[in-house]
């Protein structure tokens, strides 16, 4: 099956009192939609503080979110001094501290920064109709040639895409839109 890859940078997802914390407000403003279903680049940045650097002007991805945390590349962990784990969205526990500095204050994470795994958005009815199931390993080909693993997520609403990060995209030659096969492992 042939999709296509979505590009992602570095960005923050926030819970409604760190949001407070950080900027007064309770709600995002959309800057722009992206293309899963309800997610949205919001105005709002953050600067992302350790004791080694900061990174400014890091994107809040919206809507507001059960946890706080942050997805960086490699490359921005190494800069920041940190090691954090390759995860899937959400699976922040035990995972690198950080601090997220906003307008109106600070607030010390002592858990949440993460490096995205990569992996595949489905619909429920698409995946069924593959034979594909959550958090299943699939492989990526591009022009016959095999790229990577990903790992299948399963939500409704999905838009149909294959997450990387922009150190991924680099590295693999591929640009946000371009369309590469995934395929069960074993097939």
């Amino acid at each position: 099956m042939k999709i296509p890859i979505g590009v992602s940078k570095r960005h923050v997802h926030l819970t409604k009192e760190t949001l407070v914390k950080l900027f007064g407000i309770e709600n995002l403003k959309v800057r722009n939609y992206i293309n899963q279903p309800g997610e949205f680049a919001s105005l709002s940045t953050v600067n992302l503080k350790t004791d080694t650097n900061i990174i400014e002007k890091v994107r809040v991805v919206g809507p507001i979110r059960g946890y706080d945390q942050v997805e960086v590349t490699r490359s921005d962990a190494k800069l920041l001094g940190l090691n954090p784990p390759t995860r899937k969205s959400g699976d922040i526990k035990g995972s690198a501290p950080i601090t997220l500095i906003g307008p109106n204050g600070e607030v010390n994470l002592n858990e949440g920064v993460i490096i995205a795994q990569r992996h595949v958005h489905l619909g429920q009815e698409l995946a069924q109709e593959l034979d594909f199931k959550n958090d299943e390993v699939v492989l990526a080909y591009k022009d016959g040639k095999k790229l990577f693993d990903a790992v299948v997520k399963i939500k409704d609403p999905s838009y149909v895409e294959l997450h990387i990060d922009i150190e991924e995209s680099n590295i693999y030659n591929l640009e946000h839109g371009e369309e590469v096969e995934i395929y069960k492992c074993g097939k």
